[in-house]
């Protein structure tokens, strides 16, 4: 209560203007901004097939989008806030969501997986995360995760109670109430909630920002397409391109600073993968900081811990069926 929660702190000292946006605009919904950005994307898949030449390990244009996510939630910290009740939060921890099928057809269960980062993680590093989170949740067809688990079981309840639940979720939420362990599960509670587009062949949306949770971010990675292109001399070439859908909350940071986010970091990552294949170094840290770090470190690994031990004995029960 009273500014601190278990996903982030109050942040102080702000700008006049950035402190009342969120008394002008309480909502998410009054606050989001929508725009799309290109992507030459020939310079990834040059990337991906020399990579596999020296190496033999594929990496994805999905995960070289989110690890150009998590240097940039990194690198840019005010991308990584979230607005709740009217106060401005810093997260205190890098996370994405995403929602994957567990095949394509449409009576095929939805699952909504939910990694946790660092921020300094090399482009190897989070495709491995990608990949665990992938095959603990999508291991076997009758696999449910975590999320799914909670929101079957309050779907059972009658419809009265089913809103009761979801007020008093909200009420916890927004007085800074709500447990660590449900933030914990919860997608809608994330730094930047991903969509990919490309298998079902739709080009980018621009996705709402839940009002509930505190999702600042959504992107949306839609197909590539050939478009004509014009250079400076007038002559017009072919490339290929996706589109990226973006939808921001406004409130987090001013419009020329996550200009510059998305500019200067985000796109010269998914550009140049190459500079995400070694991981940051550590930061040196305050006495104070570090002990906070270390105390925010040792509750996520309990968790994460906890959540390993229990989908191992789930993947094992799956096995003996």
């Amino acid at each position: 209560m009273f500014g601190k929660r278990a996903d982030g702190r109050v942040v102080k000292n702000m700008l006049i203007i950035d402190r009342a946006a969120p008394y002008f605009m309480p909502q998410r919904i009054d606050a989001v901004n929508l725009f799309a950005q290109d992507w030459n994307i020939g310079a990834a898949e040059q990337f991906i097939i020399d990579t596999k030449k020296a190496t033999g390990v594929h990496y994805s244009l999905t995960e070289i989008v989110l690890a150009a996510a998590v240097r940039m939630l990194y690198e840019r910290p005010k991308t990584n806030r979230f607005i709740n009740n009217c106060k401005v939060y810093q997260r205190n921890r890098i996370t994405i969501s995403m929602s994957v099928k567990k095949a394509l057809t449409d009576t095929a269960e939805e699952m909504t997986l939910k990694m946790y980062f660092t921020g300094r993680e090399s482009l190897p590093e989070v495709k491995k995360i990608f990949e665990n989170e992938v095959a603990l949740n999508l291991k076997a067809a009758d696999e449910t995760h975590q999320t799914t688990k909670t929101a079957g079981a309050l779907s059972k309840l009658p419809g009265w109670m089913f809103k009761f639940a979801m007020w008093l979720f909200r009420f916890m939420d927004k007085h800074d109430m709500l447990p660590g362990k449900l933030i914990h599960i919860s997608p809608f509670h994330t730094s930047m909630y991903v969509t990919d587009l490309r298998s079902i062949k739709l080009d980018k949306i621009y996705h709402h920002l839940y009002n509930f949770g505190n999702t600042s971010i959504f992107t949306s990675i839609g197909k590539a397409n050939y478009v004509p292109v014009a250079n400076r001399d007038g002559e017009i070439t072919m490339q290929k391109q996706i589109k990226l859908g973006f939808s921001v909350d406004d409130r987090i940071c001013d419009g020329l600073y996550y200009g510059n986010s998305v500019r200067h970091h985000f796109m010269k990552y998914i550009n140049n993968p190459e500079l995400l294949m070694q991981p940051l170094p550590e930061p040196e840290l305050s006495g104070k900081e570090l002990k906070r770090k270390q105390k925010a470190d040792k509750k996520l690994a309990k968790r994460l811990a906890k959540k390993e031990k229990r989908d191992a004995k789930r993947l094992a029960e799956s096995e003996e069926k």
